[in-house]
């Protein structure tokens, strides 16, 4: 009998392949667990458009981000950090820092966990932080650090 599933079954496919298995075991695992679904043409269709809505989805989310990405482009946020004396600095800037900063200047809101910062910003100045929008889209923001 050929099933399509529904979730991921460990030793048969993920979700949404179509798989061959025997009679007695989709009557009496698969299908009263609803892990899949018997494959006739209805549900043959209906996994056809959700795959195409998916699609559709996913496209418009590498869409959204190359959007934010152009829109990054060559912008720049401040971020004011206490000093002592001969410009030592207290701590660091963190990825939580950068993004309240975008919030409040260039009113965008980033994720704090999407910035490829590997430790906070430690030095004075102007730095480049990646920010990882999308598995594809990867877009670079300056983080001035100035005193406060």
């Amino acid at each position: 009998m050929k099933v399509i599933l529904l979730e991921d079954v460990k030793s048969l496919g993920k979700k949404g392949d179509i798989v061959n298995v025997s009679d007695g075991y989709a009557r009496n695992m698969i299908l009263p667990k609803k892990l899949g679904v018997e494959a006739n043409g209805k549900n043959m269709n209906d996994l056809k458009l959700k795959n195409q809505h998916q699609e559709k989805l996913a496209q418009e989310n590498l869409e959204a981000a190359q959007k934010l990405a152009k829109e990054l482009e060559g912008k720049q946020v401040q971020v004011s950090i206490k000093t002592g004396a001969g410009g030592k600095i207290f701590g660091s800037v963190s990825s939580k820092e950068i993004a309240a900063a975008a919030k409040e200047q260039l009113n965008i809101e980033l994720d704090k966990k999407k910035m490829q910062l590997s430790d906070g910003l430690k030095a004075l100045g102007a730095h480049e932080v990646a920010i990882k929008l999308h598995p594809k889209v990867t877009a670079a923001l300056t983080v001035k650090v100035v005193e406060e």
